[in-house]
């Protein structure tokens, strides 16, 4: 199994925490890698927030490609964070030329642009970069593209990846962080395949196996999304699901649970939109995942939500004080991470809950699908 932990924060920290939680939880990751996508950016980011920021590894000639494309595309730089790497005696991670991480400001003809042309050009771009990365050898690999969001990405173990960064003395203050560590066990070890993965500022990370991959990778790829492409883990399915369901048809978030683990015909009975249930079921069914899986994911809003799959044999906990929630695969994570909260406030997740987590972490709401009601739990 992997570990996640995920933050929520209403004030600025360090992605070390995460790291630290992820540390305690080691004996669920082997060390094969760490993932980190940072929302709501502080530190020199805080005053960037409308400029799109591109997170990628490449190598020496990959980065001047990837320059000599981006000007050539009407894009200019705006702030550059350079990582202190710390490569120590004793660590196992095998340095990369070059880690990008850039804001850069629009093209110009884009300045009076919509949000939705933005968009496009900016996940245009991103799958422009990876087709040049993937046809040499990988000598571009861009992650995200997209404004306040940091994307980072390395084999390694988690805690040695941190400080190979320089996370320890240089981070990136953030609001909301995800952070993965990775246990190797049915891909070769691929950047892409790395958790979270990030889709038009929404994105997953799953602890778990998704056994129903193949028809959803299908369904996905037919849907005529050039970005529904990559498929090198069989959990970022589950990324692109919330962004169909959320950005493509438009639903409530809510109905992504029901979209991913639909309700049985008998249980649908004691919910009141039970007719609209009955037909996603029929017309989304592709889209069933089959774990077992616990998946925590940020949606556009920057909503942080934790479900789990029918089969519920995945851990998950959520909790906190009011101004900080964790979502993590075991206590001893959160307990890391917010120490000083009242435990008996905890949320475990079962089959039939969606816990989610607005931004600012005032409280804690679970949303239950059989019945669709929602318990608050506040925070203090």
């Amino acid at each position: 199994m992997c570990r996640l932990c995920a933050l929520v924060s209403s004030d600025y920290f360090s992605p070390m925490e995460n790291i630290l939680a992820l540390e305690t939880m080691k004996e669920g990751h082997d060390g094969s890698g760490l993932g980190l996508i940072l929302r709501d950016l502080g530190g020199q980011f805080e005053d960037l927030k409308e400029y799109p920021i591109l997170s990628a590894i490449t190598t020496d000639k990959g980065y001047y490609d990837l320059d000599d494309y981006m000007v050539a595309q009407g894009f200019r730089t705006k702030y550059m964070w350079e990582p202190k790497l710390q490569l120590k005696p004793g660590m196992h991670i095998q340095r990369h030329d070059r880690y990008i991480v850039k804001a850069f400001d629009y093209p110009e003809a884009y300045h009076e642009k919509s949000e939705a042309e933005k968009h496009a050009l900016l996940t245009h771009t991103r799958l422009a970069l990876r087709a040049m990365g993937e046809a040499d050898n990988q000598s571009i690999v861009v992650f995200s593209f997209w404004p306040d969001v940091v994307t980072l990405k390395e084999v390694g173990d988690p805690l040695e990846v941190g400080e190979f960064f320089g996370l320890d003395t240089k981070p990136i203050p953030a609001k909301i962080v995800f952070a993965q560590g990775r246990q190797n066990t049915n891909y070769a070890i691929n950047l892409y395949a790395c958790h979270p993965f990030f889709l038009q500022g929404i994105f997953t990370m799953t602890n778990g196996e998704n056994t129903a991959f193949v028809p959803i990778k299908e369904y996905l790829m037919g849907r005529g999304n050039p970005a529904y492409v990559g498929y090198n883990s069989d959990s970022e399915v589950f990324a692109h699901i919330l962004h169909y369901t959320r950005r493509k048809l438009g639903y409530p978030l809510k109905y992504y649970k029901d979209v991913i683990t639909p309700l049985k015909t008998e249980e649908m009975e004691r919910r009141p939109d039970r007719s609209a249930l009955q037909l996603m079921k029929r017309s989304l069914r592709m889209l069933t995942i089959d774990g077992p899986n616990c998946v925590i994911g940020c949606d556009s809003d920057g909503t942080v939500f934790m479900t789990q799959d029918a089969k519920k044999l995945r851990p998950g906990v959520v909790g906190g004080v009011k101004g900080k929630v964790g979502l993590m695969s075991e206590v001893c994570g959160l307990t890391s991470a917010v120490p000083d909260r009242d435990v008996n406030n905890d949320a475990f997740p079962m089959k039939y809950d969606l816990v989610s987590i607005r931004p600012g972490a005032e409280e804690i709401e679970i949303w239950n699908q059989l019945d669709g009601s929602t318990t608050t739990i506040g925070l203090a």
